[in-house]
């Protein structure tokens, strides 16, 4: 018998006589569908989840989060002189992490000559509100 014979047989030879090896049965799986296993259900509006990408993404910058903690804090708006002070930064760093504040819907800006004075949006989601008390 050739080699290739007894690899396509399941018997085997011990001592000179033939053996029946056991088969295994293989469980053969059904061919899975692309979304009917179970599918997640969505909840959230897509723009609910742009937005709020938006605001985590502006809070995901340690100064920037400190910055908003700083306006959430304040008794009155802040003039950007002031965090150039605090944070140690230049003015024109300053502004521009303000800009991707301001873009996020995070803080309002009002110029009083040549000074820009920032605090939180008032109409700030209470979510997002949430998660700056939960911080500090």
């Amino acid at each position: 018998m050739s080699v290739d014979a007894t690899l396509a047989n399941p018997l085997t030879f011990v001592n000179g006589s033939a053996r029946l090896d056991p088969v295994e049965k293989l469980m053969v799986l059904p061919e899975r569908e692309r979304g009917v296993c179970c599918p997640p259900t969505l909840k959230a509006r897509p723009e609910k989840i742009e937005q709020t990408t938006e605001i985590l993404k502006a809070l995901a910058d340690p100064t920037r989060l400190q910055m908003a903690l700083s306006l959430r804090d304040a008794k009155e708006p802040v003039c950007i002189c002031d965090f150039t002070a605090t944070f140690d930064i230049s003015q024109p760093t300053v502004s521009h992490h303000m800009a991707k504040l301001r873009e996020a819907g995070l803080v309002d800006v009002t110029k009083r000559g040549i000074w820009s004075f920032y605090r939180l949006a008032p109409d700030l989601p209470a979510a997002t509100r949430r998660i700056l008390d939960a911080i500090g």
